[in-house]
């Protein structure tokens, strides 16, 4: 099946046999309900079992999830009037990533976000949600834009990281995210960022810099992927999921780590399940964090960002270190 995940197989064994056995009753007019009230109790403990002890790997297959909400997605259940621009006014418009002006419960506000595809032909336009310097420089137009006209600035997170190839590099990709940075951390009005899926790099930060940060409960942030950081510390990919393990890359690490803010609950067994009900729960969380900024002053926006990343620097060493060549 597609999208299915290895260590949620017993989950989806069980849900097709409860389906089976309701559609053998249909059809057969024969009554089964004790015995599919007794699987619906069984499913229902091992849902809880399941998705109550997720590992770190698995919930970064959840965050990759194929059918996993995108930004458009959230941006369609959480916005109203969103008009969608396009452009950095300097080379093209990127469509990895996305950002426009829209109502948030009446209130103007500026969207901006990562936007991967959902089959091979849109993932090939917008480049797997992998940006190019373009994107970068039209987010940060319209971050100035928002900033000239008082708006709030509200960003979804979900990139594997900024594009690496030689054509972004050429046109500057690491000025682009380096000027995102700057530009953000000076900004006048309230930023929010929610990591939705995958927070990988710089090229999650390009976007990132912002007074509360929150992450989907099984969404995932960090410097370099997993298998990119099991390449460099023991030369090989497939220890992925051990890297995953050292990392500390879920929100619930992040979240003692004092880099989140908050961790937005997810529907049970990832937001893929039910985008409306997850939109509902990151909307507590949006509105939560705009109520406490929109009562700072421009001058204590910046040094409300300015502090919280100032005391980010708590350090983990795992004993998965030690040793390494």
């Amino acid at each position: 099946m597609a999208g299915e995940m290895e260590f949620e197989r017993p989950v989806i064994e069980l849900r097709k046999k409860i389906a089976e056995l309701k559609k053998f009753t249909e059809e057969k007019e024969i009554d089964l309900s004790d015995e599919i009230v007794k699987l619906e109790t069984r499913l229902e403990k091992l849902e809880n079992d399941v998705y109550g002890n997720l590992k770190p790997w698995d919930r970064v297959q959840i965050a990759r999830h194929p059918n996993r909400p995108s930004s458009l997605d959230y941006i369609g259940h959480l916005f109203s009037d969103f008009i969608e621009l396009h452009g950095d006014r300097y080379y093209g418009d990127d469509e990895a990533i996305v950002g426009g002006i829209a109502k948030y419960h009446g209130i103007p506000v500026t969207v901006i976000g990562h936007q991967r595809g959902k089959d091979t032909k849109e993932n090939i336009r917008r480049n797997f949600g992998m940006p190019h310097p373009e994107g970068y420089r039209k987010a940060l137009r319209l971050m100035k834009q928002a900033e000239k006209f008082n708006r709030p600035i509200i960003t979804f997170i979900d990139t594997k990281g900024a594009y690496p190839g030689k054509a972004a590099e050429e046109r500057g990709q690491s000025e682009a995210i380096a000027k995102n940075l700057f530009e953000m951390a000076g900004l006048t009005v309230p930023v929010i960022s929610i990591v939705i899926g995958e927070g990988g790099s710089g090229g999650a930060l390009g976007i990132g810099v912002g007074n509360h940060i929150h992450m989907l409960e099984n969404s995932t942030y960090s410097v370099i992927s997993p298998e990119g950081a099991a390449s460099i510390l023991w030369r090989n990919a497939s220890q992925a999921k051990r890297a995953a393990e050292s990392m500390r890359i879920t929100a619930p690490d992040l979240k003692e780590l004092g880099v989140i803010d908050e961790i937005i609950p997810e529907i049970k067994g990832g937001a893929h399940r039910d985008v409306v009900m997850q939109a509902k729960e990151i909307d507590k969380v949006i509105e939560k964090s705009l109520n406490e900024l929109n009562n700072l002053d421009e001058e204590a926006l910046v040094q409300n960002r300015y502090l919280k990343y100032k005391n980010i620097g708590k350090i983990s060493f795992s004993d998965e270190y030690i040793g390494v060549n």
